[in-house]
């Protein structure tokens, strides 16, 4: 198997450990450098410890979180990867109360390696589709 192969793979693991909430098996996918940009956290997410309390609370908010991914490409020493996450708000989100909503969001990422091993991302969610999906943003009216 490429390296590619492997980090699209090893992406993929991050993946498959978040949702199943087996946090564990993330000391040996990520980095202890760890660094995620996402403009959606108010500050960056630092170390293994940071990206493991990120994946908490979301699987807080969305308890039956599914990840599928749509799509990767890799060069080299990183790996784009575009995936839809769903589930039902069952619990706190972003500091929004549960509503039982089923909610899809739209995802991409690109992932760094670093002696195979995930060291940086950067991530972009939609994170207003979200918002409209639990009922904290109006719907957007066709005109």
């Amino acid at each position: 198997m490429s390296n590619s192969e492997e980090h699209k793979a090893t992406v993929r693991a991050c993946f498959q450990s978040g949702t199943a909430g087996n946090l564990d098996a993330l000391d040996a996918i990520i980095d202890p450098d760890f660094v995620l940009h996402d403009p959606a956290n108010p500050e960056e997410v630092r170390g293994i410890e940071g990206l493991k309390a990120l994946i908490e609370a979301y699987r807080e908010g969305l308890a039956d979180m599914r990840v599928t991914v749509e799509h990767q490409l890799a060069e080299g020493d990183h790996v784009a990867t575009r995936y839809t996450c769903r589930g039902t708000h069952q619990g706190n989100l972003m500091g929004l109360p549960a509503t039982g909503r089923e909610v899809t969001i739209s995802s991409l990422v690109i992932s760094r390696f670093r002696a195979g091993r995930i060291v940086e991302e950067w991530e972009i969610s939609d994170v207003f589709g979200l918002l409209r999906q639990i009922g904290a943003l109006p719907e957007l009216v066709e005109s």
